[in-house]
């Protein structure tokens, strides 16, 4: 397929995509560039809502610590308890003793989105749930992540149905998250995978699970992240899409519809990467930065022993700080 006939169907995609929205498509939204922090775009970059299922990209993190310091491995057993049936909503229907690998419970979380492997991994890595949403939110807090609090491991609605006691995080927060799954661990090998069996072994055969990300097939480089709802936090997406070397990401929270959220993530997405030529011809200032220079227009920078921290220009200097394998 050429060049211009996909160009030609992917703006045709994003027309259609936008011809079926009225109003605003969002609450707030906010594209990066990967490598620097860079902040693209934003418009209510920094409005405070539900994540919905987004949730789960933290619940991930949390559980890549763990694996990462050995605490667990992907083959360490999940048994699901009666809790973890009763979760509701999006899940792939654990019944009670059934036993999974967390690498299967893993990919059942971040294809399917399902609320009752989220909730049986958080249980099993930490012994309960309180206690794994608490290191959830010392995760958040080490990543600068300043306007989040999380209070489950999956992001359905609380029983009183509050937004003050849900989850809550901003599209800013999240894109702080997106950047270090994407540069620090292997999220992708889970977010990029369209459809897998979950249970082979199942008396009734598999779940055939599906994922919710839409724009894996119709956007050039889509791996990954992860896509929400709820009718409190309405349709949201994390989303990253990488090309010829070159990273964004873009967050879109608050959608009235799954065709606007895909539709505004579709655009960051290419507005990201139209604007990538120009930042990389930008010289890197590799002084050490300090809290003070770190303003809204950048990531803060996730440094690790594993490989130097990217910098973003000159001009934006981001906080830099190091992140624990585990707390």
């Amino acid at each position: 397929m050429s060049f211009l006939r996909s160009l030609l169907l992917f703006l045709a995609f994003v027309a259609s995509l936008s011809a079926a929205t009225t109003g605003k498509s969002y609450l707030g939204a906010i594209v990066t560039d990967a490598e620097s922090g860079k902040v693209i775009f934003e418009d209510n970059a920094d409005e405070q809502s539900p994540p919905a299922s987004m949730t789960k990209l933290m619940t991930f993190a949390v559980m890549h610590d763990k694996l990462a310091s050995g605490k667990l491995t992907l083959q360490t057993p999940v048994t699901a308890n009666a809790a973890d049936t009763k979760m509701g909503g999006t899940q792939v229907w654990l019944k009670e003793h059934e036993t999974f690998s967390v690498e299967d419970m893993l990919y059942a979380m971040m294809i399917q989105s399902a609320n009752d492997a989220a909730h049986a991994l958080a249980r099993t890595a930490s012994g309960s749930v309180e206690a794994f949403v608490a290191e959830m939110n010392a995760k958040a807090h080490a990543l600068g992540m300043n306007h989040t609090t999380f209070r489950s491991p999956h992001g359905l609605p609380p029983a009183d149905r509050k937004k003050s006691d849900s989850d809550l995080t901003t599209p800013r927060d999240y894109a702080i998250l997106s950047r270090y799954l994407v540069l620090e661990t292997d999220v992708t090998k889970y977010t990029s995978v369209r459809e897998r069996d979950f249970g082979a072994n199942r008396p009734k055969g598999p779940v055939k699970m599906v994922n919710h990300d839409h724009l894996l097939s119709r956007v050039a480089g889509m791996d990954g992240l992860k896509t929400g709802f709820t009718n409190g936090a309405g349709y949201c997406l994390a989303g990253t899409a990488e090309r010829n070397g070159r990273r964004v990401i873009a967050v879109v929270m608050g959608s009235p519809t799954h065709q606007a959220r895909d539709a505004k993530v579709a655009e960051l997405i290419e507005r990201g990467f139209a604007s990538l030529p120009a930042m990389a011809s930008v010289k890197t200032d590799t002084r050490p930065a300090t809290p003070a220079a770190a303003a809204t227009d950048s990531i803060p920078t996730v440094s690790t022993d594993k490989k130097p921290a990217p910098t973003a220009p000159s001009a934006i200097e981001p906080l830099t700080f190091h992140v624990n394998p585990s707390h």
